[in-house]
């Protein structure tokens, strides 16, 4: 992973220097405990839809499910590329990247993400069991890959950019 900060803007006060980077550590457990999150897709005409999920972050990876029917997963046949959102816009962490539907998921990830759903959402009546995306579909389970992901929580101090991969 690379860590730097954005391209933006004169004006907008971004230190030149790397003091006061955020750690990803620090911000991929905002990611972990954030129970509600928005995921921007695009249409096939180009029109944005933005959708509220529910989901996990677990193995680096946004863990999400539901009808391959619905707009947003749709939209992902056709174009995977997505942002994922948290809903402060103080405390900002935005992740790019794309997202498509999951290979079944059986053993011991079945009982990770299982745990995970179970822990953020069993209060509002969802627990899926560890076989829940075991079946061809993988049970409408869906996996976001991040790209880039860019926080702050005391912009613009701490402005910070995650670069995954190559």
């Amino acid at each position: 992973m690379h860590i730097d900060r954005p391209q933006m803007p004169d004006g907008y006060g971004v230190p030149d220097t790397t003091d006061g980077l955020l750690e990803w550590s620090v911000v991929e457990q905002r990611l972990v405990d954030a129970a509600h999150v928005w995921l921007a897709t695009t249409r096939p005409d180009g029109r944005p839809h933005v959708v509220p999920r529910w989901g996990v972050w677990l193995d680096g990876r946004y863990h999400y499910d539901g009808s391959p029917e619905t707009v947003h997963a749709r939209n992902l046949r056709s174009n995977p590329a997505c942002t994922l959102h948290l809903e402060s816009g103080k405390e900002a962490v935005i992740v790019e990247g794309t997202s498509g539907p999951s290979e079944p998921v059986v053993g011991e990830l079945g009982e990770r993400l299982s745990a995970a759903f179970r822990a953020k959402y069993a209060a509002d009546g969802y627990e899926p069991g560890p076989d829940s995306w075991s079946g061809e579909d993988a049970g409408g389970l869906c996996v976001l890959r991040p790209r880039t992901a860019l926080a702050w929580f005391r912009f613009p101090a701490d402005v910070t950019r995650f670069r995954f991969g190559s």
